[in-house]
């Protein structure tokens, strides 16, 4: 089940005595987690009727008679099994000995009082597992995945309606371009825009421009325009300003990579009589993307897109192998870029 289907079920009032939460984005584990509670509970019964048990500490048996335990005021109580690693092809080791035995048994008949979410923070389970196929016949087994590139705008589109927020189609683009695929940094920059708004009006380009956060995402194709444009101080300038907000050099160089790899490859695409929305499904990546790569293939021969991706690989392999400082690598790489550029 994704997750937007069990937020639809929510709100629509459809609640499951049993939910495993699974997946490797842990915003969307914990935005789920938060909205079942929300849906169950009123807030005043949260002290009482909702409690958090870690798996990596407690035994699930423990747990399971908790979850039978009634509710000390009102009808219903939440509990939360954390860790719940034992989903996974290969649980993680561990010092606790968990009667999954005991946990089946529960599962065959859950009890109505009770709201039990467990947590598995792991791209995948393994369905097999009798306790996974008895999750999915009497509750939910709700992926929490990394959307991917194709899935952003959509993910932008619920994010924002859920904060009520109405934003101008290139206020959408400009949030895909900065923040990409990290929900957790994109709640936030919508949180400010709400903030702003007031939760009243349209949220245009003068409004959001002042108020969005540069990422590093964007910030990938801002220092090659740098380099494209012969602005080998604005270049390093750029990546500066990433290293004062702790983006590590090694994930700077694969960004960059990135950025000149997927610019090759709308090159090549383009030379065969692709069209855009071809080259995004073929890439897999959203339209909105190949349209910033196509914006800039031109500047670029197809012999300096692969001069640039082979020195950005020996430059990585060079940091890595810890022959060059890596802040001073990529200096020297990005002055390396520009001047070819003015050559």
């Amino acid at each position: 089940m994704s997750y937007i289907q069990t937020i639809k079920d929510l709100e629509n009032h459809k609640i499951f005595p049993v939910y495993l939460l699974y997946g490797n984005e842990p915003f969307l584990l914990q935005n789920a987690q938060q909205k079942i509670v929300n849906a169950v509970l009123e807030k005043p019964e949260h002290d009482l009727n909702y409690s958090v048990v870690d798996l990596e500490n407690i035994p699930v048996q423990n747990a399971v008679h908790d979850a039978e335990t009634f509710p000390f005021f009102g009808e219903k109580k939440v509990l939360v099994l954390k860790n719940a690693s034992f989903f996974k092809a290969v649980p993680d080791k561990s010092t606790v000995d968990h009667d999954l035995g005991i946990l089946a048994e529960y599962l065959k008949n859950p009890v109505d009082y009770t709201v039990l979410i467990m947590v598995c923070p792991n791209e995948k389970i393994d369905a097999r597992k009798k306790i996974v196929k008895l999750i999915q016949e009497h509750g939910q087994v709700v992926e929490c995945q990394k959307p991917k590139e194709k899935e952003l705008y959509q993910w932008i589109q619920v994010m924002s309606g859920e904060l009520n927020l109405k934003l101008d189609r290139n206020v959408v683009a400009l949030l895909a371009e900065e923040v990409g695929t990290d929900l957790m940094a994109l709640q936030k920059e919508m949180e400010k825009l709400s903030l702003f708004s007031g939760g009243d009006g349209l949220i245009t380009m003068e409004d959001a421009e002042p108020l969005i956060s540069h990422h590093a995402r964007a910030t990938g194709f801002k220092m090659l325009d740098a380099i494209m444009n012969h602005e080998l101080k604005e270049a390093i300038r750029i990546f500066k300003d990433l290293r004062k907000q702790n983006e590590e050099p090694i994930a700077l160089l694969a960004l960059l990579a990135s950025q000149v790899r997927l610019i090759l490859q709308c090159k090549l695409m383009k030379n065969k009589g692709y069209t855009q929305n071809q080259m995004a499904k073929q890439l897999q990546v959203h339209p909105f993307r190949v349209k910033m790569a196509l914006d800039r293939e031109t500047y670029f021969s197809l012999d300096e897109l692969y001069h640039m991706i082979d020195r950005l690989t020996g430059t990585d392999d060079r940091i890595k192998r810890g022959e060059m400082d890596k802040d001073l690598a990529i200096e020297l790489l990005l002055y390396e870029f520009a001047k070819t550029r003015t050559s």
